[in-house]
């Protein structure tokens, strides 16, 4: 007899928001940045019914950036969903930071729909080609059925080293559409588990690092993202080594460490005679190489080839996962003991980081009125626990930060990164203060910066996120006025407006507000702003006639 036929198991339908949604989930994201838009809405109801938060934002350009900073703090994927046409355009300049900060952000973009492009829909555009140039990866849904593929992609593209952001653009009718569920992804890689550089290369950088009686270690973000700090540390201790950090990679040795300096960089990359650069850039951050003594040895140590030729000679190359090469590096450069002019190097190091916080501390303790910015550093530093995130948006006032302030774990100093772009840091702390609910999160602002994104003290008075918010209030653009003046004894469109009430407009938006015009008034006010269990901004009146010292040990 024939087989019996039996009935098909029904394949279970669902709209393109909830596919996309589902994926997000299975990926572990928990947070969705975003600004309200109708080419979105089946996006958000599908986060709805997988529980995914959505976190809506006043301006697209702090929903991407929020995604990124995410990102920063986590380690995992940041997402924003930003509506078509100008929400795109108004998160490209967040898209562009997360690119050079080689952020892992997964951006999904509204779009026209499909079956009427060309015919003058509302905000249609297509977003693809002017977004690519800052992207791993960027397409456009062809149909509702692939849209959990492309998801995939995306976020395994923007995890891979060097990870970065990408894009997914989604066209309302496919994203409204209905296609059949997909089977589960498989996990995302380790990339703190893979096979670490070469060995060859790794033997070859070991003799030089054995040879070596100056060397340093000058780590960047790179080290923050391969999750490198722990080998760092013990390649430093064991082959004892100094370490000098930026960006990301601050704190991935605690500032109190008997190897780790700040103030000396200058002393210490000039002096050197082998620096092992980690995930740093020889940008101009490092003065293109130049920052390091001309006969200096350089070995480079990454995730991952640079897509740009280096500008300065690199003695070595160790390119893989950032714990096996620095554990194979550490065990193939170790001496039974190392060399005594190590010791030597250290203690020279050790005084001068030494002479030069000391040589700090009557700044910190200035008296005048309005502020020096290092006496609002000084009282900061007072307040802030060890795991405390310090995030800088700004010129001038945030230079002293990043000079005074100190990071004692990973993820614990975010700023703006090479792009420089100033209106990152509310997203940035409205990311990391939902990431780490428990940790202070303080916001440092320019006020020229409060002026790019100041209105998401109403997100963070909505979604009740408690980030401390200080404006350096000098009214003026430090960083352009003073070297114009110096270069042609005038400034143009340097001037903002002097002692502008930053914290009324705090308060307006449902915040607490403090006004700070004398050191006296300033440690008080930090505490209640601290103990005020809401978002709080403290505007402190800063001396328009302090200039941050651009030529300066920090190089």
């Amino acid at each position: 007899m024939p087989a019996v036929a039996t009935e098909a198991e029904p394949t279970t339908q669902q709209h393109g928001g909830r596919l996309i949604a589902a994926r997000l989930k299975a990926y572990g994201v928990t947070k969705l940045f975003t600004l309200s838009g109708g080419h979105l809405f089946s996006i958000y109801d599908g986060c709805r019914a997988e529980r995914i938060d959505i976190v809506d934002v006043r301006h697209e350009q702090s929903a991407a950036f929020a995604a990124e900073g995410w990102a920063k703090v986590t380690r995992t994927p940041g997402v924003c969903a930003l509506t078509a046409g100008p929400g795109v355009t108004n998160g490209m300049s967040a898209i562009a930071s997360a690119h050079q900060n080689h952020s892992p952000m997964l951006v999904l973009g509204g779009r026209a729909p499909q079956f009427r492009w060309g015919q003058g829909s509302l905000q249609e555009i297509d977003h693809v080609p002017f977004v690519r140039p800052l992207v791993k990866f960027a397409a456009t849904a062809q149909d509702t059925e692939e849209i959990p593929a492309l998801i995939d992609q995306a976020v395994r593209t923007a995890v891979a080293p060097h990870s970065g952001p990408t894009f997914v653009d989604l066209p309302l009718d496919y994203v409204f559409g209905e296609a059949a569920t997909a089977d589960p992804p498989a996990p995302l890689p380790d990339l703190a588990s893979g096979p670490g550089a070469d060995r060859r290369a790794i033997d070859r950088a070991a003799a030089l690092v054995r040879d070596s009686e100056r060397p340093v270690i000058m780590a960047g973000a790179g080290l923050y993202w391969g999750r490198g700090e722990t080998a760092l540390r013990s390649l430093a201790e064991r082959l004892r080594i100094p370490v000098f950090a930026n960006g990301l990679a601050r704190g991935c040795i605690p500032a109190d460490h008997e190897l780790a300096f700040s103030r000396a960089r200058r002393t210490g990359l000039q002096g050197t005679d082998l620096a092992v650069v980690i995930g740093a850039p020889l940008d101009f951050r490092l003065g293109f190489g130049g920052a390091f003594a001309p006969d200096a040895a350089i070995i480079a140590v990454d995730l991952a080839e640079p897509a740009q030729d280096a500008p300065r000679h690199l003695t070595a190359e160790l390119y893989g996962a950032l714990p096996a090469t620095l554990e194979t590096l550490r065990e193939a450069a170790s001496h039974p003991e190392p060399p005594p002019e190590r010791e030597a190097w250290i203690r020279s190091l050790r005084a001068t980081e030494d002479d030069l916080r000391a040589g700090e501390k009557e700044e910190l303790a200035d008296d005048r009125a309005p502020l020096h910015p290092m006496r609002v550093f000084g009282e900061l530093n007072r307040l802030l626990d060890r795991d405390a995130i310090v995030v800088g948006d700004g010129g001038d006032f945030v230079s002293y930060a990043g000079r005074l302030i100190d990071s004692y774990a990973p993820g614990c100093w975010l700023d703006p990164g090479p792009l420089g772009c100033l209106g990152c840091g509310p997203g940035y702390a409205l990311a990391a203060k939902l990431a780490h609910p428990a940790r202070q999160v303080v916001l440092l602002l320019g006020d020229g910066a409060f002026g790019f994104s100041g209105m998401e003290f109403d997100t963070l008075a909505r979604h009740g996120v408690a980030v401390l918010a200080i404006v350096g209030n000098n009214g003026i653009w430090a960083l352009e006025k003073h070297p114009m003046e110096a270069l042609y004894g005038y400034s143009v469109a340097a001037e903002l407006q002097l002692g502008t009430r930053y914290d009324e407009i705090a308060e307006a938006l449902g915040c607490h507000g403090e006004l700070v015009q004398t050191p006296r008034d300033l440690h008080p006010a930090l505490e209640r702003a601290l103990a005020s269990g809401r978002p709080a901004l403290v505007n402190v009146l800063t001396d328009p006639s302090v200039a941050y010292p651009r030529r300066s040990n920090l190089a």
